[in-house]
Parts: structure tokens; C-alpha cells; sequence
């Protein structure tokens, strides 16, 4: 008789912790677009139809980037969809480890491919990086999660991302400090770099942020005249299981080098953007000029920073010294990498996720009705039994 293996988690719906309500939360509910949602984009819309008129007047700057990227290295081209791809590894890697260290876990392939998919969903629609929180927290209960460290994993996921991008954006400005080029942005980034430390120190003083959030949860209730009882309840709920979570330097320091490295290799992929055109590298502010571009694509305008990291970019690097003509054509192939290139793969990597949880569930379904159905049919054939015995 063979041995009977495991249960499949992505072949089965999501488990509930027995402390906790089987009903999902608001928060993985599909969030309500407002009118500030839809007037930053429009903002973001205005923004890019800016950018376009600004540069149909760099009708050269354009022809000669176009000429530079017809001549470019291929061999370069795939160093740079490497480096890509590893800078998305870098990231699975690191929210799998803050996974563990609060009690979840999740197959390797399945946290690559929820990267790929939550990365494209944050990339193309407004409200991106909300709904796809919301697709990544869904992934981490339907692996057996419960709420609070699905949470808390997006909250430390968060965090450590911000903290690495930071602390590279630091070494650049030191970088362009030494040379007298870093336009006196020292004190703005180190700034930056104090506030990502402290959120990074909150998720060891969990009392202190649960105790935060329980104090708006009740404020507001109190403002909405809406009972208090249950959110309260529920960040109560959430703050008596994070209480087990001990996150470890042991835990965390591979997660913050996971985070850096992941920038560190998208950065590699505009270096390879330069080489790939044969343009020289402004090595005195290519640092604090990828740092500027990123910190513009997370600003919630345009969806994945679209004509934000282009324009602040292309801008910051001609600065340092880029050629104009060979950093536009770097940038342009930088982001043909990391973001147009990057859509379609993610996409299809989403979809096929999303094909097989539904066989998987329709699969669970089945299985689970036989045993519905018996339990009752058997009662009433043991009651006709018993019945006709006694007769």
C-alpha cells in the first residue's frame, strides 16, 4: 500500500488558524476606488501626456536613440533580462523569509511566480500596489496563513524592501558626495534612510504599533458612530498571535541582503542598458540617479512610475555626465526590460496561476462532496437498519 503523502495547499482552499474566524477580512476584500483614486490618475494621465509633449520636441535625442538601439549587443540585452530575473528571485526570496520567521511558509516556484503576478498587478492598474497586497495576502492564507501573519508578513515585506532600497540609495549619495556631485542631497537622503530604520524597528515593537492601531480603530468608530467592538476585537485578535512571532537578526539580516540585492541586480540591468548601446557609464551618480527613478515609481501617480522613472532618470544621469542621446537609449532599453518586458511575462505567469488554484479548488470540491453526502445516506441507512431490527 503506498504511503499516503501530504495534502497539496495550492489543491486545497485556504486554511484558517482554530483561533481564528473562518470568514475572510475587509482587508482582503476588493477596495473601493474613490474619487481621489481615479483624480490620481488622471493626475498621473496629465502627467504622462506632459512627458510625451516634452519629448516630441526631442525629436533628435529620439532618432538617435532609436539609431543606438538597433546597433546594440544582444549579449548585453540577455545580461540585463538576467539580472532582471534575478532581481525578481531576490524579492521572492526575501518575503519567504519573513514568511517563515512568522510561522507561514510557501513553496519556492509558488513565491517566484506570486512576485511575477503581484509585481504586474501593481505595474498596470491604478490602486496597483493596494490590490496587489491584497492578491499577495490571499496567496500567503491560501497556503495556510492565518491573518495576522499574512499581515504582518506584507507589513515587514514592505519595510525591508524600503529599507534596502535606502540604504543603496545611501551608498550613492556617498559615492557622489566624495566627487562633489551629489547637489547637497546627503542630509534628504540620510533623512529617508533614519525613517526606513525606524519602521524597520517597529516590527520588533509590535505592542507599540497594535497599541496605535487599536487607539484609530476606536477613534474612528467613535467619529463614524459605528461599533467599535469588532475591528476592535480583530486587532486585538491579530496582536495575541503576533505575539508568538520572534523576529531574529538570524531571520532578518538574510531578508534586508535578499532586499538589497534585488535592487542591486535591477540596477545591474541599466548598467547593462549602458553597455548594451556602448555608452560609458556615468559612474559618479549612476547610484543616487537609480535611487531617485525608484523612489519616483513608487510615488501612487502612474501606474509602475510609467514617464516618472523614465523623465527623472534620463534627467539625473545626464547630469552626472551621461551622454543625452546614449543614457535616453539606455533608459528606454532599461525599461523595455524591467517594465514592458516584464508585463507580459507577469501576466502569464498570473493566469496560470489563477488557472490551476481553480482546478485545484473545483478538484477539493469534489472530493469533499462524497463525504457530505455519505455521512447522512449512511446515518439513514444505519436508522433503517436499526428500525427494521427492532420490527
Amino acid at each position: 500500500m503506498p504511503e499516503q503523502s501530504a495534502p497539496d495547499p495550492a489543491r486545497s482552499p485556504p486554511q484558517s488558524d482554530p483561533d481564528e474566524p473562518l470568514e475572510q477580512p475587509t482587508v482582503a476584500g476588493q477596495p473601493k476606488r474613490g474619487w481621489h483614486t481615479w483624480a490620481r490618475y488622471l493626475v498621473g494621465v496629465g502627467i504622462g501626456a506632459l512627458a510625451l509633449w516634452a519629448v516630441a520636441g526631442q525629436r533628435g535625442e529620439l532618432t538617435g536613440a532609436t539609431a543606438d538601439l538597433s546597433r546594440m549587443q544582444i549579449d548585453w540585452l540577455a545580461l540585463a533580462i538576467a539580472s532582471e530575473f534575478g532581481s525578481v528571485v531576490a524579492f521572492a526570496r526575501m518575503q519567504g523569509r519573513l514568511l517563515r520567521s512568522a510561522g507561514g511558509d510557501m513553496p519556492d516556484a509558488r513565491l517566484l511566480g506570486m512576485t511575477f503576478a503581484a509585481g504586474a498587478i501593481a505595474s498596470s492598474i491604478p490602486a496597483g500596489p493596494a490590490v496587489s497586497s491584497v492578491y499577495a495576502y490571499r496567496q500567503y492564507r491560501r497556503f495556510g496563513s492565518g491573518e495576522a501573519t499574512a499581515g504582518w508578513t506584507l507589513v515587514a515585506t514592505l519595510i525591508t524592501s524600503a529599507l534596502g532600497l535606502t540604504s543603496f540609495a545611501t551608498v550613492g549619495v556617498l559615492v557622489a558626495e566624495r566627487q562633489s556631485v551629489a547637489f547637497d542631497l546627503l542630509g534628504v537622503t540620510l533623512g529617508v534612510l533614519l525613517v526606513a530604520v525606524l519602521a524597520a524597528a517597529l516590527l520588533w515593537q509590535r505592542r507599540i504599533v497594535f497599541g496605535a492601531v487599536l487607539l484609530f480603530v476606536r477613534i474612528a468608530a467613535r467619529l463614524a458612530r459605528r461599533r467599535e467592538t469588532d475591528s476592535a476585537a480583530l486587532v486585538e485578535r491579530w496582536r495575541s498571535h503576533l505575539s508568538q512571532v520572534r523576529l531574529t537578526w538570524r531571520d532578518f539580516l538574510p531578508a534586508f541582503a535578499w532586499s538589497v540585492m534585488s535592487w542591486v541586480f535591477d540596477w545591474g540591468a541599466l548598467l547593462c542598458g549602458y553597455l548594451a548601446v556602448g555608452a560609458s557609464i556615468p559612474w559618479s551618480g549612476v547610484v543616487l540617479a537609480y535611487g531617485a527613478g525608484q523612489l519616483a515609481s513608487n510615488l501612487p501617480i502612474t501606474p509602475g512610475g510609467l514617464g516618472l522613472v523614465e523623465g527623472s532618470l534620463t534627467i539625473a544621469l545626464v547630469a552626472y555626465g551621461g551622454a543625452q542621446v546614449s543614457t535616453v537609449a539606455a533608459v528606454l532599453l532599461y525599461r523595455i526590460v524591467s517594465f514592458w518586458g516584464y508585463l507580459p511575462v507577469s501576466w502569464g505567469v498570473w493566469a496560470a496561476m489563477a488557472v490551476r488554484d481553480k482546478r485545484a479548488d473545483r478538484r477539493a470540491e469534489r472530493e469533499a462532496v462524497p463525504v457530505m453526502v455519505t455521512v447522512p445516506a449512511f446515518n439513514a441507512v444505519a436508522s433503517e437498519s436499526s428500525e427494521t431490527g427492532r420490527g
